[in-house]
């Protein structure tokens, strides 16, 4: 099949001036004016002057949980316990009564009165069901008592009250993601693959592994068909570098949790928390495992990575890395292109390991929007100095550091014009990126994050991946401005996975 998209304005760096694009099946054959166009295509596709973009990548998704969140508990416009509460009763209203209540999206940095709901609360608002609430950093989480488990009162950051961190969090929330079907995961998967396509997103990475999605859930994240947004797989499993091959993962990655978050006060700091004294959150991984880890994917030839937001954890993560390239070389150790999620917390010593390692920034822009800013989650954690000094993004992007942008989803919406924006817009002025970089980030450096150089450009002879938008703005244009542009058409390869 020969599609010409045509009548439109064409984003390449092959033509400034093309107003057209022809695919021949999963390639595209050409592009250029509208007046050179090609004759003989089996379909012509009017673009009425809009705007023909390569496809968004989103560099770190949670698939099932953003599915549950996208048709079920959705609590990220609360505003107080009260608000949480009332959630959850009109929710489980509609639920049987031996169902399990899964919400997400609480975050209690941003209420006037910051007490949380208790167990006893959740109880009698889920009507004795057993009830399961996760932070918007999903760190941490509100229980209702069915969940507080001998198990979980055995681990390390149970609370009496509701509200686990750390090992308990993993417990509980592992034994309420257990009451969802084969099924419903599904559902929930395909409906988090469609809301990306209606985006503009061709592609996502999806980041499971012990205490954040079991193996049954990953795999399934990997089996869907041409018809969604092409999805990689990172396992985060120590030490399980051949597992994840066996799994069908791209790499060994993404969510191997070398601490927590800041929101859950669980990431890795290297001086206390400065609303809560005597606590600097807590380290899951040493330097010696973590190299461990590297050797193993060298081996294995699978992509290594690790989730670390504190500057703690993330100088621990670069001593494994030290320990590691004294294993199999530096330069062995930069072909691998391992990532590190997040990266918040992080000084230009830091930043210079990364260049000396070739570790891919996997980064989510909008956690500055959201909670950055002199007043924001980060600088009631953190202070007012730290928290600026959070998501140097122009500082990575300043020495040539691969940035991946991507959601976090469910801990962000899907949202890539919003992320670009987000870093354009950073807090810290110092901070922002350019339009051009932010949507390179968002696009081709989803693709190269992967290891798939030739994609995320739309030139003759590449993959016919891209997204038309109902603009007839510029990029560039699109990006400055604060109106949203629609997708009416997200093509992966060749084929339409989304249209209006």
């Amino acid at each position: 099949m020969r599609t010409l998209y045509r009548g439109g304005r064409v984003h390449t760096p092959a033509d400034p001036s093309a107003t057209a694009l022809l695919t021949d099946g999963d390639r595209i054959a050409w592009l250029g004016p509208d007046a050179d166009a090609p004759a003989g295509a089996d379909r012509v596709v009017d673009l009425a002057g809009g705007l023909l973009t390569p496809a968004f990548v989103d560099a770190h998704v949670h698939t099932t949980a953003t599915g549950i969140t996208l048709q079920g508990l959705d609590l990220t416009a609360t505003r107080s316990a009260a608000d949480v509460l009332d959630a959850v009763a009109a929710h489980a209203g509609r639920l049987p009564a031996d169902a399990v209540v899964i919400g997400h999206g609480w975050d209690e940095s941003g209420w006037a009165d910051q007490t949380t709901p208790s167990a006893e609360q959740l109880d009698r608002a889920g009507g004795g069901r057993a009830v399961y609430l996760s932070r918007a950093c999903v760190h941490a989480a509100l229980v209702s008592s069915r969940l507080l488990t001998a198990e979980a009162k055995a681990a390390p950051g149970y609370d009496g009250g509701g509200w686990l961190r750390r090992d308990a969090h993993h417990v509980v929330r592992a034994a309420a993601f257990a009451s969802i079907t084969p099924a419903q995961t599904k559902a929930a998967q395909e409906a988090t693959l469609r809301h990306a396509a209606s985006l503009g997103i061709a592609s996502i990475h999806e980041c499971g592994g012990p205490g954040t999605s079991g193996e049954d859930d990953f795999t399934a994240a990997l089996g869907h068909g041409p018809q969604f947004p092409k999805v990689y797989g990172l396992w985060g499993e120590a030490g399980a570098a051949a597992k994840a091959r066996e799994l069908g993962a791209r790499g060994a990655a993404g969510d191997l949790y070398a601490d927590g978050a800041l929101g859950a006060r669980t990431a890795h700091l290297s001086h206390d928390y400065l609303d809560d004294h005597g606590s600097a959150g807590h380290g899951y991984l040493s330097a010696e495992q973590i190299g461990e880890h590297l050797v193993g994917c060298a081996a294995h030839g699978v992509q290594g990575g690790f989730h670390a937001i504190g500057d703690a954890a993330i100088r621990t993560v670069l001593a494994g890395f030290g320990h590691a390239a004294r294993t199999v070389g530096v330069e062995r150790l930069r072909a691998g292109r391992h990532r590190i999620e997040h990266a918040e917390l992080l000084d230009k010593a830091a930043i210079a390991k990364f260049v000396e390692y070739g570790i891919v920034a996997s980064i989510q822009p909008a956690f500055d929007r959201l909670w950055g800013g002199e007043n924001g989650m980060y600088a009631q954690r953190l202070g007012r100095e730290r928290a600026l000094s959070a998501n140097p993004i122009g500082s990575m992007a300043g020495v040539g550091v691969l940035l991946a942008f991507g959601s976090d989803s469910p801990v962000t919406p899907l949202d890539p014009w919003g992320s670009c924006r987000a870093a354009m817009r950073h807090h810290n002025p110092v901070q922002r990126i350019g339009p051009k970089a932010a949507f390179a980030a968002h696009t081709r450096g989803g693709w190269r994050a992967v290891g798939d150089d030739d994609e995320g450009v739309l030139n003759p002879g590449g993959t016919a991946t891209f997204t038309v938008w109902d603009t007839t703005a510029t990029l560039t244009a699109v990006l400055t401005g604060d109106d949203t542009p629609a997708a009416r058409t997200t093509v992966l390869a060749g084929t339409d996975i989304w249209t209006t």
